[in-house]
């Protein structure tokens, strides 16, 4: 079984293209950090995965996508090894989406992150809690 499942910030905005079989295709690539086993270390540690999704799901991500946003991508995974600009051979984590889900929400807007679609189409972000069906539950009133 071939599965894996990421969750990372996008390094940059999304490119879409159409295939000549008029497929749609989106391309991005999530940053993912990793556990530090010291607690000295200055610089925090990343992998990154170029990621693609097809048709429906990409005109999805290309919609509500966008740089910095935080998303979890689970899908197949490749490696594949080319040739860089130096000479020098560099590998590649290629990641084939079969399922994106949107972690950031209008709140990391305002942090600075860019609007990639109308607020009316965005996920909702937290809502008061009457809204949401919970209700905040004081510890005495817990039977254990």
């Amino acid at each position: 079984m071939n599965k894996l499942t990421i969750i990372g910030n996008l390094t940059r905005d999304p490119e879409s293209r159409t295939t000549t079989t008029g497929s749609t295709v989106c391309s991005f690539t999530v940053a993912v950090n990793r556990r530090r086993s010291s607690q000295n270390a200055n610089q925090p540690e990343a992998d990154f995965f170029r990621v693609s999704a097809w048709n429906q799901l990409g005109e999805i991500c290309q919609k509500y996508l966008a740089k910095g946003r935080k998303a979890c991508v689970v899908g197949r995974v490749s490696a594949s090894v080319f040739q860089g600009k130096d000479g020098a051979s560099r590998a590649s984590l290629d990641v084939m989406a079969e399922d994106v889900e949107f972690l950031s929400s209008r709140s990391d807007d305002a942090a600075g992150y860019a609007p990639s679609a109308s607020p009316s189409t965005q996920p909702v972000a937290a809502a008061p809690a009457a809204e949401t069906g919970f209700q905040e539950v004081d510890d005495e009133d817990l039977p254990f």
